[in-house]
């Protein structure tokens, strides 16, 4: 369980019931009425979690939750996507390559390079002393890619 109070609460209730206006598909409709009863409750089971996800993922890469609650709101909604199961996984990725790149701390940098590799993907590959680290940064997060002595 999940809970949710103040500011996280609110954007995320305007947000469900913002798309829940919006949705024919009964399904879909089922989901978000779901979300919206847990959210008044203040506690939020796996299924609505993984629907908040969706939410506040398009809500702040769209803009739209910055738009129409200001950056608060938008603090709010990041703080409780990183909460959630797929913000908890990026926060996790972020760590993870934080604690490689330690290995080069106190070294002399000789090499940075940024290489596309798709569409919202990218390898950023550092060099020093000797040692290499590639990162792969997209929309899954960021994850070590190659360590090389």
């Amino acid at each position: 369980m999940i809970a949710l109070r103040g500011d996280a609460a609110e954007v995320a209730l305007g947000e469900a019931q913002a798309v829940l206006a919006h949705v024919a598909d009964q399904e879909r409709r089922g989901r978000l009425s779901d979300l919206v009863a847990a959210v008044q409750d203040g506690e939020l089971g796996d299924d609505e979690a993984q629907a908040l996800e969706e939410l506040i993922e398009l809500g702040l890469t769209s803009g739209r939750i910055r738009g129409v609650y200001g950056p608060e709101g938008e603090q709010a909604a990041l703080k409780t996507y990183r909460r959630l199961p797929a913000g908890r996984a990026l926060v996790d990725s972020a760590a993870e390559v934080t604690a490689a790149l330690a290995a080069l701390e106190g070294k002399t940098l000789e090499d940075v390079k940024v290489q596309f590799t798709g569409p919202g993907a990218y390898l950023v590959t550092l060099a020093a002393d000797g040692l290499e680290l590639s990162v792969r940064l997209d929309g899954s997060g960021a994850r070590v890619h190659s360590v090389g002595v």
